[in-house]
This record gives C-alpha cells, structure tokens and sequence, in this order.
C-alpha cells in the first residue's frame, strides 16, 4: 500500500499523552487512512504510559471510568455471546489484546479454551493474576490451531498490519472466525468532532479504518467478510472523551447526546463509530 504526504487527510494532536501533532494520510485503493510519522519500536511504547490509558487498568477512580467498566461487563457478555454464535461448537479462541484478561475469563468460563496475547506488562499481569494463559509470541503458534481469533480494537494499533492479517490466516482453522472490532473514521461523530475525534488516538493508533479497508485487506488473504455489526456504546464512550478533547471540559450529557444522534445516523447510513467485523476462512 502506498501513502503520500500530499494525500493528508487531516492534522490530529496526541492529546492524552504527547501532545505531538500526526498526519493523516489517505490511501484511495484501501478507502485506509495512516498515521504518519509512523513511530519506530523502540520508541512507540512511550505512548502508551498513562494512568489514563484505560483498557490497561482496572482502575474506578473516576465517574467515566466507572461508567466504562460497567458497560464493559455488559459488553463482554455480549462478546463470548457473540463469538459461540459464530461458531458451531465451543473450541480453541486465541485473543489479541487481552488486556486485563476480562473477555478470556467469561469465555473460559463459559466452556472455551483460551489463550491470549497482550504486550503491556501491567495488563498482562492483572490478566495473569485472574487465570488467563498468554503466549508470548503468535507468530510462533502452530498452524491452524483456533476456531475463533478475536480482536477487540487491536488491529489499529500494530505497525505491520499486512503481515499479522496473513498471520492470522496462518492461525485459523478451516471454517475458522475472527472478529475484529475498530473505530469507524466514517461515522457521524468522526465527522461531527473532525481533529478532536478520540478515536483517532494518535499515535497509537497507526490505521484508521472503513468498511472498504477492512474488506478489501482480508480478501487479500482469501478472507471473506460475513457480516458487519454495530457497536452500540462505543459512540458514546469516544463523543465523551472527544467532548474533552474539544472544550478542556469532560461532558457526559454533551458527549451523551452527540454519541446518541451518532448511533440514530449509523442506523440509516449504515456507518456506526465501531464496528465489529466478522470474517471467515473459507
């Protein structure tokens, strides 16, 4: 895939960690927009240290994260719900991301057999401490060895993205699932709050993605997109903390309300500000 400074998208400012400016770039074949300059390595992690970073805590110190992880019980249920749908029996779920390992327990309670992958040391030992089996490496994991591969708003942040995709093809049974969820660069509060849009998460997340993207990168693998589903709460999450990023001020009714007309708009236009992605091995 080519990208090309003079097809900027848009300017977007770190705000929850750097405060460095990032370009986005725009990719017509893929409709895939890319961070740019694109972190190196041994240098990206550092934009991952904050306490505010919240899918790597279990942290309740304030009314928004309490109000995230009470929607994240909920959403995890509806998660393991989702992926025993998907397939026809309860069997080997590989998860890339796992973060505090809170969807591994619930599906391993619920009958799977669980491995995950998180690269974070503090989130992978409050996983850890609940139970949850990690590998260290999945480009080493035998061929062919789960029924489901999820991943829960991870595709956006790995900097080789054609090659975990073949990666996972790798990985996938016959017949197999992976679901991935992402933001949606398309959606109605994407549009409404442009620069200050928090799901742009720059630079840590390295791609942006539409439904285009998305089908047309896992086709390249002999992957084929069953089924695009919305996620209902993340509009809301992410107009809250754009709210913040717009007006220095956290508004959980401004923010409410623009999430609200967001998901109203993703009903008719069929573009929502997540979605979850179903792709199946032929």
């Amino acid at each position: 895939m080519q990208f090309s400074e003079e097809n900027q998208y848009l300017l977007v400012k770190d705000y929850s960690v750097s405060k460095e400016t990032f370009s986005l770039l725009y990719n017509k074949e893929y409709d895939l927009l890319k961070t740019y300059p694109t972190p190196s390595l041994d240098v990206l992690g550092k934009y991952y240290e904050s306490e505010d970073y919240i899918s790597h805590t279990d942290s309740k110190r304030t009314l928004f994260e309490k109000l995230y992880h009470f929607v994240k019980v909920r959403a995890i249920k509806s998660k393991v719900a989702l992926i025993t749908k998907e397939n026809s029996s309860k069997g080997n779920l590989l998860d890339i991301g796992a973060g505090t390992g809170d969807f591994l327990t619930e599906a391993k309670n619920q009958g799977w057999t669980t491995l995950g992958y998180e690269p974070n040391a503090s989130a992978k030992t409050l996983a850890e401490n609940k139970g949850v089996v990690f590998t260290d490496d999945i480009f080493v994991l035998p061929n062919a060895s789960f029924d489901v591969i999820t991943m829960w708003h991870v595709l956006e942040h790995v900097p080789n993205l054609e090659e975990y995709i073949a990666n996972l093809k790798r990985l996938l049974k016959p017949g197999g699932t992976i679901i991935i969820a992402v933001p949606n660069y398309k959606s109605f509060d994407a549009q409404y709050y442009g620069r200050f849009w928090a799901a742009y998460d720059v630079p840590r997340h390295l791609w942006h993605f539409s439904k285009t993207s998305i089908q047309r990168l896992f086709s390249d693998h002999d992957l084929k997109l069953f089924h695009v589903k919305p996620m209902w709460f993340d509009s809301f999450y992410v107009s809250m903390l754009s709210e913040k990023y717009k007006t220095g001020k956290m508004s959980l009714i401004k923010g409410g309300f623009i999430g609200l007309r967001s998901n109203v708009s993703g009903i008719f236009k069929k573009e929502f500000s997540s979605h979850i992605y179903i792709i199946k091995n032929n």
